[in-house]
């Protein structure tokens, strides 16, 4: 339980700098980046497998490319669900969903090495 609680904190951390990096990303404060962060792991558990089923063949066809494409898509619908957290345009969803995985990525790296 503990882990899952640091990994949260790590996802909410890595969705709160990405306004310092990309200046077309808004979040209102650290609590809606909380919320955000929960909206979007929850979008990722439940509505991503889905739709990475149906849109296998497009996938495929693009040989993965279109995954950062649906990557952009939900995270601009979450961006959509929660007030305080906008996403201007959809490349810019692209590029935020992007650099929030690599940041999230390297802090869970650093801070949840296996021993």
């Amino acid at each position: 339980m503990l882990r899952l609680l640091i990994v949260w904190l790590i996802n909410t951390v890595s969705l709160f700098v990405l306004p310092y990096l990309i200046s077309s990303i808004y979040i209102k404060d650290f609590m809606t980046a909380m919320a955000s962060a929960l909206v979007w792991g929850l979008i990722n558990a439940l509505i991503k497998p889905v739709l990475t089923f149906f849109t296998l063949p497009v996938t495929f066809l693009t040989m993965g490319i279109f995954t950062f494409v649906l990557n952009g898509l939900l995270f601009w619908y979450a961006s959509r669900l929660i007030p305080g957290f906008q996403v201007e345009g959809f490349w810019s969803a692209v590029g935020g969903a992007l650099l929030y995985s690599v940041i999230s990525w390297s802090l869970s790296t650093l801070l949840l090495r296996e021993k």
